[in-house]
């Protein structure tokens, strides 16, 4: 879907790029691919990474990706409240805290039991472990909590996301409940009997009760979880209403707004919002409309009215569609990049003007609570640490989407000078900043797929510029996660273009798109060696191959799976086909990140003999090519390095490295380097490396 230049409007004069069909001199390499991904998961909206099916809340894979932080309480939801995650080196190392107790008494008292909450919690009692699974969104979290505290424990613990099935056993230290929110589960790291059986031989001695909460899952093997069916929302809305307006129920109920409310199907968490604000309800006109304006409906009705009302002036729309890009992002951003969105649109309003910015204007509370927003004093991740910042976002999380779709496809008018203003900030220097460029890119494309290419994709993805192609790719990737349609065909379209950066940008949007959608990891992988056989027009573009190629590997869900797909390419008649599998999986070896292909073979890919064995093809082929050797062997100091910190990961080598030695050539390799290496800090060799050659010598007396 490439649209030839004379389709395409002019970038604006200071945004024109010299001719040519190679890349310029800047440094291509200024952000590599793995801190590209980071900084995309961290920004995105969350309504957006929800939607992927390898995400589980802010999970890629089972790894925690960075997103902004703050104090958690109740119930999260992406896009909303946010979450500090502290990376450290072993998951026993995470610190569970208690729940407090007022906060539980709160929930308690306004807790709707459902049919399956006397069932779970007879078997609590009776078996110290309950794996609720249900679907997302159906109070799991709340009837989680619930469980443990019922049956009358000391305290109820918060388990730290980061716990896996086999290190459950270390979290269960403390009497009392345990709640264990949300396990991501996957073919590669699934929940077994055996771990629940270790569980529960650990809160035998602590006298302790364990709740598990899971999405409806295939990865549950020998478990039998109890399956969780949330209350009605009307139940919900029962027992907020019996703690505050008890007498009142019934008059409550019956009015028109709530029977509309709860006729449409309610979640627990809306149900318990709904309730909140209807205990509040004082009669008034004002009340009732509050009521109403629940839900998508009221939702779709009061973005139009924002922006078809005559008597909204022009600035705070601009704020309005300003905010829907930042939504959930610190408050200054949102009002300082509307300004210039004003601008944009005083010049498609009144070009024979000069635009004008008042410098004063409303306070941000009155601007917030114009736009049905609110605001809070949050901390955000940053390179220097957590850094308070007034975030504001809409109070229904359903607005930014619904607002961005309206303006695009209901007032093309506002076309041109929304164009504008996201070609300017797609140059901006935050990462924020560009990363809700891209995802509202993204949602313009999943609304109108040609004209978000033609007006704004293309242009940034043939750019001679390192940030707008990052930005074309990030589109790309988001805009699938919103199921747009025809964008792997694009893509793979993109990969054979006869413009070098398009193919750039196809190449790093694969990268990012398939280890969220697993599915598309071998048309990716298909597509990447296929443009390696032809002919790779620059060291750059060759570069970006093999960071994409590793992200495959380094990212994905399916780390088994993509390993099998490498092996194939070992044996293609194109040496740079073979070239880019060896050098991508060196690449994604030599990653001591959490989450790191090491991570996944110490937690499940060592126990599945497919996966063990095309690992382990992989590892002797690279150590044993030339070409890749030296790169390999730095790869295997990175995993010998983790596997110092990590018992389970130097067990992992333990039983990989055998596998590795076929001839006396390569049992010397591996024992010169085991021998010469030094500690990550440049210190003696660590005593891991001994261990690795007590291991290596009996493999290697067995070729004598």
């Amino acid at each position: 879907m490439t649209v030839p230049p004379e389709q395409r409007p002019p970038e604006p004069e200071a945004a024109q790029e010299p001719d040519g069909d190679r890349p310029g001199e800047e440094a291509e390499s200024a952000q590599e691919a793995r801190a590209a991904q980071r900084e995309l998961f961290a920004h995105t909206p969350g309504f957006i990474l929800g939607s992927a099916a390898s995400f589980g809340g802010s999970l890629v894979g089972g790894s925690q990706h960075g997103v902004s932080g703050g104090q958690v309480t109740g119930d999260v939801f992406m896009g909303g409240k946010t979450e500090i995650h502290h990376h450290g080196p072993t998951a026993a190392s995470y610190a569970s805290g208690e729940v407090p107790r007022a906060e539980l008494d709160a929930l308690d008292a306004v807790f709707a039991e459902g049919p399956a909450f006397e069932a779970a919690l007879r078997r609590l009692r009776q078996e110290r472990i309950v794996v609720l699974s249900g679907p997302h969104a159906a109070g799991r979290y709340a009837a989680a909590l619930m469980l443990p505290h019922r049956l009358g424990v000391p305290a109820v613990h918060a388990l730290p996301a980061e716990t896996t099935p086999a290190t459950l056993p270390a979290q269960l230290t403390r009497p009392g409940g345990h709640v264990l929110r949300d396990l991501p589960l996957t073919r590669n790291r699934p929940l077994r009997d055996t771990h629940l059986y270790a569980a529960v031989d650990q809160l035998k001695k602590t006298d302790g009760h364990l709740v598990i909460t899971v999405e409806n899952s295939p990865f549950l093997q020998g478990v039998t979880p109890t399956p969780w069916e949330p209350p009605a929302a009307e139940d919900v809305v029962r027992a907020h209403l019996a703690v505050r307006r008890r007498d009142e129920t019934a008059r409550l109920l019956a009015l028109a707004p709530v029977r509309e409310f709860l006729a449409r199907g309610r979640r627990p968490a809306e149900a318990a919002e709904f309730a909140r604000e209807l205990a509040a309800y004082d009669g008034s006109a004002e009340a009732g409309a509050r009521l109403a304006e629940f839900g998508q409906t009221a939702v779709e009705k009061q973005c139009r009215n924002w922006l078809g009302a005559p008597e909204t002036e022009l600035r705070e729309k601009a704020f309005l569609i300003s905010l829907a890009v930042f939504d959930q992002a610190p408050y200054v951003l949102a009002a300082e990049l509307a300004d210039r969105l004003f601008v944009q649109f005083q010049k498609l309003q009144h070009p024979e003007l000069p635009p004008e910015i008042p410098v004063f204007g409303p306070s941000a509370a009155d601007r917030l609570e114009r736009a049905h927003a609110e605001g809070e004093l949050r901390d955000e991740q940053t390179d220097w640490g957590a850094v308070p910042q007034f975030m504001a976002g809409f109070r229904e999380e359903r607005t930014a989407r619904v607002l961005l779709t309206e303006v695009w496809t209901g007032h093309p008018s506002a076309r041109p000078a929304l164009v504008a203003w996201l070609r300017e900030l797609a140059r901006d220097g935050r990462p924020v900043v560009r990363t809700r460029t891209a995802a509202a890119a993204a949602l313009l494309a999943a609304a109108d797929l040609p004209s978000a290419i033609a007006l704004l994709i293309d242009g940034w993805a043939d750019s001679k510029a390192f940030g707008p192609r990052v930005t074309a790719a990030n589109a790309l990737t988001l805009a699938q996660l919103l199921d747009a349609p025809a964008v792997p065909r694009l893509l793979t379209q993109w990969c054979t273009d006869s413009h070098w950066a398009r193919r750039w940008t196809a190449i790093r949007a694969f990268g990012l798109l398939a280890p969220l959608r697993p599915e598309l990891a071998g048309p990716a992988l298909a597509a990447l060696a296929g443009r390696a056989r032809a002919d790779v027009s620059s060291d750059a573009e060759a570069e970006s191959l093999i960071e994409s190629a590793a992200l495959l590997l380094s990212s994905g869900r399916r780390p088994g799976e993509v390993l099998s797909e490498f092996v194939r390419l070992l044996y293609d008649d194109t040496p740079a086909v073979r070239a880019l599998a060896l050098n991508a999986f060196v690449r994604a070896c030599d990653n001591a990140e959490e989450g790191a292909l090491v991570e996944w073979y110490a937690d499940t890919g060592m126990y599945e003999p497919d996966s063990a064995r095309d690992l382990a093809t992989l590892w002797r082929t690279a150590l044993g090519d030339r070409a890749h050797t030296r790169q390999a062997l730095g790869a295997l100091r990175t995993w010998v390095h983790v596997a110092q910190r990590r018992a389970d990961a130097a067990q992992a080598l333990e039983l990989l490295l055998p596998a590795l030695v076929v001839e006396a050539a390569d049992r010397d390799r591996l024992d010169h380097e085991l021998r010469t290496m030094r500690a990550e800090d440049g210190g003696p060799r660590p005593p891991v490396a001994d261990r690795l050659l007590d291991v290596l010598w009996p493999a290697a007396s067995t070729l004598s």
